[in-house]
């Protein structure tokens, strides 16, 4: 028999979106917040930058407006630009109030510079800002008496009433995933919202937590909703390149405070690509680090801040120094070995500026969203931003809603798992998600094709086919549902790259490299989506 749980709200995900809209509902709602892991093993966590608001009384929300718009490369909203520059001295104001412990110089709050900005407003604590509001955020959300956190429960499918062959659509809940015990268990709720982070780990190399598999646009996809601008992946400029490192990332604040990126002999090499130099916008110095580095055939490039003060480095980046000290690389004199690495979902799940979705009752937050906010590159920490200002926003419009509790008369049917078996292939799961984030890397990175996109469509094709027949006669876990969700988001993507016949921020195509003469979002509408096979 399925468990059942019931709330007013379910929040899929557990990264500063879900955490901080869990903690501004209305208390008197019930409120679970679904994990995928632990709460401590999202991409929130592994955020090293900041947090970018006008903080300092010489800066502007006119000029971080501007530096955002500039950065996504005129694709980006006007009003969820202005909507998200305006609310954020509240937002951090709020995260300041739970408790964060933001780095202060002589009392006051420091702020740094990254790229893409023309003022310091980037308030950070050290180099962990995620682990710090993450932290901060889980002891909050522990300690609120309507709020219960569900570790190691990975969201299976949405349900609709659409899916229950019921009239006057609405998602009224999910099957979820027990990982730890293998049941599929049933959530509904009046209201669901997803914040599950993006795809990042559709690339072979990502400075994303394991848990980046696109899992909340693929099931908002099966259900129906529009997804937008999903051929904009950020690829951040400079991760740790040592074969002990896995996804670590080199924070932009480095090159914010003077940091250089060099060739392997020594010579700095950005201005030829962007009179801002080490401070150009991500995807122009990803492009650079990934044009240098196929010109010279060398594995890496490097990231040097041993120029400045021994003191100064430990200080301001205490997690870098101790990480690259563990690996026998002491920054305050060596350079660091870096490479590119996906970082960042620029589109997602279409929504409204309250975080409505196409499907009435469903919300999406943070990277799994398309606010419009980012347009064709993610200028850099505005991501936790995003988290902070939408989630605040459908906190609002939930506490505004008519329809909060779950209609309890629905007849949702328990997750029917009788007609199929535990799997003795696995090894097909780990073979499959090499070959897909491999082809992906090859054919869909920084720099593409239209014959490398054609490649890759012909192949995530056979890729989802095999997947559906393994789907539909094994019992379900994380890896499967994981490889299922990124399959179909690595589809949308090269379907949405195929589609843009232009050069534009991250995507950057050898057979258009020019832009086109008007700016336009790629959006893509579901045609079939059917009740998932194990449900009757």
């Amino acid at each position: 028999m399925t468990s059942e749980h019931i709330h007013d709200v379910l929040i899929i995900g557990s990264g500063a979106a879900g955490l901080t809209l869990a903690l501004q509902l209305p208390a008197h709602l019930s409120v679970a917040v679904l994990s995928k892991g632990e709460l401590t093993s999202g991409s929130t966590w592994l955020a090293q930058g900041g947090i970018a608001a006008v903080l300092d009384a010489g800066d502007t929300t006119q000029a971080h407006y501007a530096d955002t718009m500039i950065a996504g490369a005129d694709l980006s909203r006007q009003q969820a630009v202005e909507y998200t520059v305006t609310q954020g001295t509240r937002s951090v104001q709020w995260l300041i109030e739970q408790g964060v412990p933001f780095t202060r110089e002589d009392s006051h709050l420091h702020l740094t510079q990254e790229g893409g900005h023309s003022h310091r407003r980037i308030i950070h604590a050290a180099d962990a800002t995620g682990r710090a509001v993450q932290e901060t955020l889980i002891q909050q959300a522990q300690s609120a008496s309507n709020i219960t956190l569900f570790e190691n429960c990975i969201a299976v499918d949405l349900i609709t009433r659409e899916k229950l062959r019921l009239a006057s659509n609405r998602c009224v809940g999910a099957y979820v995933l027990d990982s730890m015990s293998g049941e599929v268990k049933l959530f509904r709720a009046g209201q669901v919202v997803l914040a599950t982070g993006g795809a990042s780990k559709a690339y072979l190399y990502t400075s994303n937590s394991d848990g980046a598999s696109g899992d909340g646009i693929a099931m908002a996809w099966r259900s129906g909703a529009r997804v937008a601008n999903m051929e904009f992946n950020q690829f951040h400029p400079t991760c740790l390149y040592h074969p002990q490192a896995k996804s670590f990332l080199v924070s932009e604040a480095v090159r914010g405070e003077g940091g250089h990126l060099l060739l392997p002999d020594g010579e700095r090499f950005m201005l030829r690509f962007d009179e801002r130099g080490e401070l150009a916008p991500r995807d122009i110095v990803a492009r650079a680090i990934d044009h240098e580095m196929k010109r010279l055939g060398c594995d890496c490039l490097y990231l040097d801040i041993s120029h400045k003060p021994a003191d100064f480095i430990k200080g301001h980046f205490p997690t870098i120094y101790t990480k690259c000290l563990e690996l026998g690389i002491d920054i305050t004199r060596q350079p660091i070995p870096i490479v590119p690495a996906a970082h960042y979902t620029c589109g997602g799940i279409v929504t409204d500026i309250r975080g409505r979705s196409d499907i009435p009752g469903l919300y999406a937050i943070g990277e799994t969203a398309f606010t419009g906010l980012h347009g064709a590159n993610r200028l850099a920490s505005n991501s936790l931003l995003e988290c902070l200002v939408f989630a605040s926003a459908v906190a609002t419009d939930i506490a505004a809603s008519q329809t909060i509790s779950p209609d309890r008369s629905i007849r949702v049917p328990a997750w029917d798992a009788s007609q199929v078996t535990d799997s003795d292939e696995d090894v097909i799961i780990s073979h499959n998600w090499e070959e897909l984030r491999r082809f992906m890397w090859d054919y869909v990175g920084i720099v593409r094709t239209n014959k490398r996109l054609q490649r890759a469509k012909h192949r995530v094709d056979l890729l989802q086919q095999e997947i559906t027949e393994y789907y539909s006669n094994y019992r379900v876990t994380r890896d499967l549902l994981e490889l299922r969700n990124l399959a179909l988001v690595s589809d949308l993507i090269i379907r949405s790259a195929m589609q843009r016949t232009e050069s534009r921020g991250l995507h950057y195509t050898l057979d258009y490299p020019d832009l086109a003469p008007e700016a336009r979002d790629t959006i893509l509408t579901p045609v079939n989506y059917e009740w998932p096979d194990q449900v009757h």
